[in-house]
């Protein structure tokens, strides 16, 4: 699997004229949650609201503050939790992210392809459910 690397924008929750400046995250499908700097979340006014322990690819054990952010890139756009990543920590766009933005990752062209979003069960007509 090859890497590539984004540029990203984030945006307050609650007030949509806090918009950051673009920033480079590495594109990881392995990392469940997006990872930006704190600093560029606390510049927009994104609070912390919990805790979180995560395992690193070295096996590290840290704990980070989460929060929820507009996460844009490549033209597609999600709200998400986001880790307020600390001086040393890469910056990362998630899976969760990838799966709010409704795309999959194509490693070749290092670009995002849309997918179709998949329903859970759709109603039939004489169905249990109709």
């Amino acid at each position: 699997m090859s890497m590539f690397k984004v540029s990203v924008v984030a945006r307050n929750t609650k007030d949509e004229s806090l918009v950051s400046a673009p920033t480079e995250a590495l594109v990881d499908a392995g990392s469940e949650l997006t990872w930006l700097p704190r600093e560029l979340l606390a510049g927009i006014k994104i609070t912390p609201v919990r805790k979180r322990n995560f395992s690193t690819a070295t096996q590290q054990l840290v704990t980070r503050e989460t929060g929820y952010a507009i996460v844009s890139a490549e033209g597609f756009e999600t709200v998400d939790e986001v880790v307020f990543a600390e001086p040393g920590d890469l910056s990362l766009l998630g899976v969760r992210t990838l799966e709010g933005f409704g795309v999959m990752v194509d490693n070749i062209a290092h670009r995002f392809e849309a997918t179709t979003t998949l329903v859970a069960s759709a109603k039939k007509e004489g169905s249990f459910f109709s």
